[in-house]
């Protein structure tokens, strides 16, 4: 081959690299998420079926609510799974994100040793979170202003008590909720969690973990999770329909029942409810 013939080959061989590069940054989805959604190993099945159907590749950032709705506001992702939404109706008000659609739910529980050293067991939640503070038992928050930590702080609003930051039973590790459960564990602390998020601890124990449910079942405690695709109109760049092909596939009946199918230790993590 002639020096002319391989700078065309090259210059050839560049040119498909990069189509190729372009072709895969425009079908690739970029999402912020909340931690339980990555911890349950949910978006683990669900990713390559997404990309299987539509052809698009999805990936994703595990942070807290709070922190993947500043993602969203900074242009960071294209759309959102999140579960908090007070803060998700904000975010649509203040014209950050479109499209919130309800996908699925689980529960908040609270959790901690199972000899139950404050006697919470069977309180309702809101006298359990009472009960904790008076015996200045220890419990272990996030801190994280996530999805969970939001819960948490108008649980103990709806005791008529402040947020116990400056007691020293009360700990925040502004982590995740899988590394909150542990520090919990090691501390002999209560916590709350999702109930999903539980099941994946559970079973990574075998089913015998040293936690235990210990207050869960009031209306309170429902947990939302909701699709939010990023505004295109504040973020140029987000992949709005992108986006509105993940909500409208996490949405669809098929992924709505193999979501209600997703199971650990026989037990349910997640329920759908797209309307």
């Amino acid at each position: 081959m002639t020096r002319r013939g391989i700078c065309a080959f090259m210059g050839a061989m560049v040119l498909l690299m990069a189509c190729a590069l372009s072709a895969s940054a425009e079908d690739a989805l970029m999402m912020a998420t909340t931690t339980s959604t990555d911890n349950t190993g949910l978006l683990d099945v669900l990713a390559p079926k997404f990309q299987e159907d539509t052809g698009i590749e999805l990936k994703w950032t595990a942070v807290g609510t709070g922190k993947a709705l500043e993602m969203g506001k900074n242009c960071d992702v294209d759309v959102l799974l999140v579960h908090a939404p007070a803060a998700e109706k904000a975010y649509v008000a203040a014209g950050y994100g479109k499209d919130r659609t309800e996908v699925m739910y689980n529960d908040f529980v609270i959790i901690g040793p199972p000899d139950d050293p404050a006697g919470v067991k069977g309180l309702p939640v809101v006298e359990a979170m009472k009960k904790m503070a008076n015996e200045k038992a220890h419990f272990t928050s996030r801190g994280d202003n996530s999805g969970t930590n939001k819960k948490e702080i108008s649980l103990w609003k709806k005791a008529g008590m402040e947020v116990p930051d400056k007691e020293a039973w009360y700990v925040q590790t502004g982590q995740g909720m899988i590394a909150t459960i542990h520090v919990a564990t090691e501390k002999g602390a209560y916590t709350m969690t999702d109930r999903g998020t539980f099941i994946k601890f559970e079973d990574t124990h075998g089913g015998n973990p040293p936690l235990a449910i210990l207050a869960e079942g009031d209306p309170v405690l429902f947990n939302q999770y909701s699709a939010l695709a990023v505004n295109p109109e504040r973020c140029p760049n987000a992949r709005y329909e992108l986006a509105r092909t993940f909500t409208e596939w996490i949405t669809s009946k098929d992924i709505q029942a193999f979501i209600g199918d997703f199971k650990l230790l026989g037990k349910t993590l997640f329920t759908p409810n797209a309307k």
